[in-house]
């Protein structure tokens, strides 16, 4: 069995950058089809695809016999993946040709299919497709089908062709209509026509509004109309109209500040507001976690009382504020009667009346009376919609009666039954319009927010839950801005650039624990995170309006009224009366099914790859040993186990942004783990217990300095630590304790971060005398002062004294107490160019300090000035102090260590172009 690329190396630092940079990406993306939760960066994906496929050079000793000709075709391999990773080369075709090339090559042209059954959002099919591989996605949720067949289902089926609208002389121009450009274009103009008679026929309830005369006078259109929650003041001596606002804030960008006033009226306690220049002087609004504050009277309502009311149906809802579009940005204005009468009679003939799942970590709506997904939505929401998924029937009508003007051939089969004449294209024109309807949702709901420091609409889903929100923001579907349907419009358009669709696939709705491909195939899949994510419970919202748009165009894929939840997998208790065990356990064997079913199909010749992103740390739960072990990591590893796999490595992809919404300040885990893993052999010897903590030993330093050598970051290393200590674990039959049972793997993972620790500790010795020293003081007493005499023992055992330590700067002693030197104490402007003994503490210490205070380019020259030799040393000692923050809870520290090795890499460019530069003076000097 040759050995594939993906299982001896890979170029992860192109490869991480890549798939981080393309969070940031907006604009033609394909994720801007439709929102999905927690997709794997389409770099990730095509990467990891790749190496699966292609041989590692060791494989052919014939053409490489040495490790020096090895490690050169690898360097070739790493170019043409960095080459693959780049965004801009997404549809680069001399780039996609070579690739293709190179898997022709190594397949004797016959490449494998590609198989996710858990596809969600994608992107492992889209990128199968794109490099030229036959793909199959399949997934149990119906949104997530509907995403994966606009993606590599109908593009390709549609490819070549030139748009219906435009009648039989579109076809004289084909070479325009390469790929899916005519499919994109027909998207338009159909698109266009749905928001064009949405407005002729609800146009008036969205009316401008009139300008102030300082703001130049005339009309604008709107933006978002601003509301808050309100509840009676449950004070008996006031009971005024009491506002639920989060932040009076509308505009804190530097020079643009605005915010709302207020003013009560004494002898009514009526509350009125008004649009006011500056910065709110009131830090916290009216509400928060803890309940809400009246104006009025200063009486504090708590959240017992204020989801009371909210049960009893009198939570009512006022309009704060306007934005609108001026001349020269945004214009804050206050309601006016003409705004408000234009929302009387508003009533809408459908509403999506089902119940919101019962999923109290996720949808916190309920609390408060709003049980209902017609509960999200204010009525001119509602309409908007209504008429929005109406009009996606009536533009499928359009499309099949423009395709047979413009002579397609029509048989009058659909495409859910395998059509591709007019019938079936109106039906894949429309899907693109419901999704339309969908995105609309996702900023069209009373979820959605006003972001005042983006000064823009926060859509509903700005983290994977339906919390409730006290203030919310009504977004105008007909204007221009965010949230609207000609932005969202115009980013599904650009979409389409960025879907390849030469090569065929299928997305199917299947549970995965019952797969049964048409033949062998490569198995590469991201399935659920134990209970991260409630995917069916989520994709409900979207459901509910998906189905209205498309039953009678898909109807067995939309059959049922919500999206089927008993077969998800997901460990959630509340599907099982609170119960932890039995959801970890129906979790556990139904993951043990579907590797089962992988196993059985997984194609002999290639690994199979499965992307898992769940930290440790998240519900760590100790052994019988007291060792730390993880239920999300325990049930997967158990899952492979049993169906015979073995994981032969892992590899950390760097896949979220530093400042997504749940990583900010925090030390969330940033990759997702792709393991690697091969049918174990069924020979596989027995071990003792004993021997696998040796061979840990000897094995995981290894694969430590390779993640460390990468720039792994710290809060991934216990996770990519899994990979080498699972695989000593996995490649034998079974590892026996000392009374003759079976290891656990639950008592493998504990023992593995046991070793972890103890090669993190180990690592001291290669550092000096005086950081050695403060490393141990450190574990004892973190930046707390303490006793002289521990100290100066500590010391005196490194044949130094403390006196010593302080000369260099790294501790403070007096009165009988020492004390380390805080980073916000260390001299600013401190160069090492200096100091050229500096101990590795210090340098660490300054160079975390000058990243968080002046950025990489000032710790870069840190780096330059100190030398390769002692920038090594001071890497090692921040993933050594990382630990121990982590295990101490010391979050603060633990973030400024993780931060420095995150950027590690781009300190090091900036290190080299210094280098450079002192060369070139060198040379001219």
């Amino acid at each position: 069995m040759k050995k594939k690329l993906i299982e001896v190396a890979l170029p992860l630092d192109a490869i991480n950058s890549a798939s981080v940079r393309e969070k940031s990406i907006r604009h033609g993306h394909p994720s801007t089809l439709h929102l999905w939760w927690a997709r794997r960066p389409l770099a990730a994906a095509r990467a990891v695809l790749f190496a699966s496929i292609v041989d590692d050079p060791s494989s052919h000793p014939d053409k490489f016999p040495t490790e020096k000709e090895q490690e050169q075709e690898r360097e070739r391999l790493f170019g043409l993946i960095e080459e693959l990773v780049t965004w801009e080369n997404s549809n680069n075709p001399e780039v996609l040709a070579k690739v293709m090339d190179e898997i022709a090559k190594n397949t004797g042209g016959n490449p494998p299919a590609v198989y996710d059954p858990f596809a969600g959002g994608g992107a492992i099919p889209l990128e199968a497709q794109r490099l030229g591989l036959e793909a199959f996605a399949s997934d149990l949720n119906p949104v997530a089908v509907m995403i994966n067949k606009a993606m590599i289902e109908i593009p390709p089926r549609f490819a070549n062709r030139p748009p219906v609208h435009a009648g039989r002389d579109a076809g004289f121009f084909a070479e325009r209509w390469t790929g899916s450009r005519g499919l994109a274009e027909d998207v338009r103009h159909y698109g266009q026509w749905m928001r064009d008679e949405a407005y002729r026929r609800i146009g008036k309830y969205y009316p401008k509004v009139k300008l102030p005369e300082e703001e130049g006078g005339g009309e604008a259109t709107v933006i978002a109309w601003l509301w808050a929650r309100t509840v009676k003041c449950p004070n008996p001596g006031c009971g005024a109209e009491m506002p639920l606002i989060r932040s009076f804030d509308l505009s804190t960008k530097k020079g643009k500040e605005v915010h709302i006033g207020y003013t009560v009226n004494s002898a009514n306690r009526g509350i009125k507001f008004f649009i006011k220049k500056g910065k709110s002087k009131e830090i916290e609004g009216t509400a928060g976690r803890n309940g809400g504050r009246c104006l009025a009277c200063g009486t504090t309502a708590t959240l017992k009382y204020i989801r009371l009311e909210g049960k009893q149906k009198k939570l009512d809802s006022r309009m704060l504020a306007i934005v609108a579009e001026g001349p020269g940005g945004r214009i804050y204005i206050e309601p006016s009667n003409i705004q408000i009468s234009a929302l009387d009679g508003i009533r809408s003939e459908w509403k999506p009346e089902w119940d919101l799942p019962h999923n109290p970590r996720d949808f916190k709506t309920p609390n408060y009376g709003m049980t209902s997904f017609s509960d999200l939505f204010t009525p001119r929401q509602l309409l908007a919609l209504t008429t929005f998924s109406d009009l996606v029937t009536e533009a499928r009508e359009k499309v099949l009666t423009d395709a047979r003007a413009a002579g397609m051939e029509d048989d009058g089969t659909g495409f859910e039954a395998g059509g591709s004449g007019a019938t079936a294209y109106a039906d894949a024109v429309a899907v693109y319009l419901a999704f339309l309807v969908d995105q609309l949702a996702n900023h069209q709901s009373t979820i959605c927010s006003w972001h005042a420091r983006n000064t823009q609409l926060r859509n509903t889903f700005s983290r994977q839950a339906i919390p409730m929100v006290w203030d919310y923001a009504e977004s105008n579907p007909f204007c221009n801005s965010s949230g609207s349907f000609n932005n969202l419009f115009e980013r599904m358009i650009k979409a389409f650039d960025n879907i390849p669709s030469e090569k065929t696939g299928l997305a199917s709705q299947k549970n995965a624990e019952i797969i049964k491909p048409p033949a062998k195939m490569m198995f590469s899949t991201d399935p659920p995170y134990y209970d991260n994510i409630g995917y069916a419970d989520l994709s409900d919202f979207f459901y509910v309006w998906l189905r209205r748009s498309l039953k009678s165009v898909f109807p067995s894929l939309f059959q049922t009224m919500l999206v089927p939840k008993a077969e998800e997998l997901v460990a959630t208790p509340y599907r099982f009366d609170g119960s932890k065990q039995k959801a970890k356990d129906f979790f556990e064997t139904g993951l043990t099914r579907v590797f089962g079913r992988i196993a059985e199909y997984q194609h002999h010749d290639y690994p199979l790859t499965v992307y898992y992103a769940f930290k440790q740390a998240e519900t760590t739960e100790n052994d019988r040993a007291g060792l730390p072990v993880s239920t999300g990591w325990e049930t997967i590893l158990n899952a492979l186990m049993e169906t015979g796999f073995q994981i032969i490595g892992t590899w950390p992809m760097r896949t979220e942004m530093a400042n997504r919404a749940v990583g900010i300040g925090t030390n969330a885990l940033a990759s997702s783990i792709v393991l690697v893993c091969r049918k174990r052999d069924e020979t596989a010897p027995d071990i003792r217990r004993s021997d696998f903590i040796r061979i840990l030993r000897s094995e995981l330093p290894q694969g430590l300095r390779a993640f460390q050598a990468g720039n792994i970051a710290p809060v991934d290393l216990a996770q990519s630590a899994i990979g080498p200590g699972m695989a000593v674990f996995s490649r034998h039959h079974r590892v026996l304790e000392s009374d003759g049972s079976a290891m656990t793997v639950r008592v493998a993972l504990g023992l593995i971060n046991q070793v972890l620790d103890e090669i993190l500790n180990e690592q001291e010795a290669d550092f000096d005398r005086f950081t050695r020293w403060a490393v141990v003081w450190f574990q004892q007493y973190g930046i707390q002062e303490a006793d002289y005499g521990v100290a100066e023992q500590l010391a005196n055992a490194k044949d130094i004294t403390v006196a010593d330590v302080a000369a260099q700067g790294i501790v403070v002693s007096g009165k009988g107490k020492v004390q380390l030197v805080s980073r916000d104490d260390l001299d600013p402007d401190w160069e090492a160019f200096t100091d050229t003994g500096v101990p590795v503490w210090m340098v660490t210490q300054h160079l975390c300090r000058k990243l968080q205070k002046k950025g990489e380019e000032a710790a870069a020259r840190v780096l330059h000035a100190v030398g390769p030799q002692k920038a090594d040393a001071a890497r090692e000692l921040a993933y050594l102090l990382y630990s121990i923050c982590e295990r101490k809870n010391w979050t603060s520290d633990g973030l400024a260590y993780n931060g420095l090795i995150t950027s590690w890499s781009e300190i090091e460019r900036l290190a080299a172009v210094y280098k450079g530069r002192e060369t070139q003076q060198e040379l001219f000097s």
